[in-house]
């Protein structure tokens, strides 16, 4: 049974989403929040898999409430998924940064939302190729860290070739495809990278990548 939070101001929104997750089976919201503050006070009462976290919500917004979940080391279980209205929400790359694990139109299909929130209850990351390519070039075009280097040492040459394939947004099949390996040899990498790293799921590796400067997004 994964356990979800929902976490937006909008009370019709959330009673959607609420009808939605009730009729399944294999999921059930244990609570609604209207706020980043409430969604906090929630998640730490409840401990929930899953948050569904709206960005933009009155006294505590959404990027900051999933900062706080990522900070708290007994929530280390709970995985936020942000609820956007728009593909290229500024915020989005801001909520990865903070610790989501992940983004979600509101508008995606039923079916979309469904297979989402399994996904990153399971641990894994919702960053589709073309998500991942589009945020990366919109909005990780900042200045260039201090030191580029920084936490590389730690990685072997095949992890860090591996680590800019994830952030290239290529899955562990493609990178399996690429580099002629197994896809559960590919998966083992990149979850080596991230336990060396300290990166909770496979958004925050992405993070990782560019702000270390391993690779450098494309500017149009």
């Amino acid at each position: 049974m994964i356990r979800v939070l929902l976490a937006d101001d909008q009370a019709l929104m959330r009673a959607g989403f609420r009808a939605l997750l009730d009729a399944e089976d294999d999921v059930e919201v244990v609570g609604e929040a209207v706020d980043g503050g409430s969604a906090v006070e929630l998640a730490r009462r409840l401990r929930p898999d899953v948050v569904l976290m709206d960005v933009q919500m009155p006294r505590l917004d959404g990027i900051e409430a999933t900062r706080r979940i990522g900070a708290d080391p007994g929530l280390a279980g709970v995985r936020v998924l942000i609820l956007t209205n728009y593909e290229l929400d500024a915020y989005v790359f801001a909520a990865l940064r903070a610790g989501a694990s992940g983004f979600l139109l509101k508008d995606a299909d039923p079916a979309d939302l469904l297979q989402a929130i399994a996904v990153v209850a399971r641990g894994d990351a919702l960053l589709a190729p073309t998500v991942t390519r589009t945020l990366i070039s919109e909005f990780v075009t900042g200045p260039a860290p201090a030191d580029p280097a920084v936490g590389r040492d730690v990685l072997t040459a095949r992890e860090q070739e591996i680590v800019e394939l994830v952030a290239r947004g290529l899955s562990n099949d493609d990178i399996a495809g690429r580099m002629v390996i197994s896809p559960l040899t590919a998966k083992t990498h990149v979850n080596r990278a991230m336990a060396k790293l300290h990166c909770r799921d496979r958004a925050q590796l992405v993070v990782w990548a560019y702000e270390s400067g391993l690779i450098t997004p494309r500017r149009r």
